[in-house]
């Protein structure tokens, strides 16, 4: 896994690089060096642990906001002396939030959780069909799927909207399981990027989709399962 870890501390950062032994990882002192490489030499990396607080640059909030700009996909871990910053890290998708002095076990249960995401996103594709060309999409880079009569509309993580000839019956018996769930009549979701339950609809993207009664025991049951996932 290529890991970048970037700290104005170097006494942090390098307890982190030996707890990470095994992987790459390179070491950034401020977050302008790590940008520069990102957006410039178009660098990327699997894993982004960010120190929120760095007296000479932008903070790690800004920092994540600049890398997301960029990579969109960017799997983002903030590190921090406080958990004043908690609810900025979860707006910005941030897989983890690590409070200092990090602990060796913490790291290697978020590097779990990331290696199993990276090898269940680049495994798994949805193809889809539309105007007699097939094409495939990664799992990962789907929010949620709706029906129209039979259409197909995927809606992607990079904004964009693919429509595929197919009926949601057919690709629920396709493709739900543990990351997709059929929600509603007209919606399956990716169930990993859904961002919150509030009554009886899922927060995807920041758009809301219903859930109906038929189906909302269980989609309770998988999103409450996935939140035990990112805590443990």
């Amino acid at each position: 896994m290529r890991i970048a870890v970037c700290d104005d501390c170097m006494e942090d950062a390098l307890i982190l690089k030996k707890f990470l032994e095994g992987h790459e990882v390179s070491v950034y002192s401020d977050a302008d060096s790590l940008l520069a490489d990102v957006e410039n030499k178009k660098i990327q990396y699997d894993l982004y642990l960010l120190d929120i607080f760095m007296e000479e640059s932008m903070n790690g909030i800004e920092l994540a906001g600049r890398l997301r700009k960029v990579q969109e996909e960017a799997v983002i871990c903030f590190i921090s002396s406080s958990d004043d910053f908690y609810r900025e890290a979860y707006d910005l998708y941030a897989v983890q939030y690590l409070i200092k002095p990090v602990q060796e076990e913490s790291l290697k249960k978020l590097l779990g959780k990331v290696q199993k995401t990276l090898a269940r996103d680049s495994e798994k594709k949805f193809i889809y069909l539309w105007w007699g060309k097939n094409g495939a999409i990664p799992y990962g880079k789907i929010h949620y799927i709706s029906s129209r009569g039979h259409t197909l509309s995927i809606y992607c993580t990079d904004g964009k909207i693919q429509e595929s000839v197919g009926k949601l019956n057919d690709l629920e018996n396709q493709v739900c399981g543990n990351t997709f769930m059929r929600c509603h009549q007209s919606f399956i979701v990716n169930m990993y990027h859904v961002e919150g339950l509030s009554g009886t609809d899922l927060t995807v993207a920041g758009e809301q989709i219903p859930v109906s009664r038929r189906y909302y025991a269980d989609v309770k049951k998988r999103y409450q399962e996935i939140l035990f996932e990112e805590v443990d």
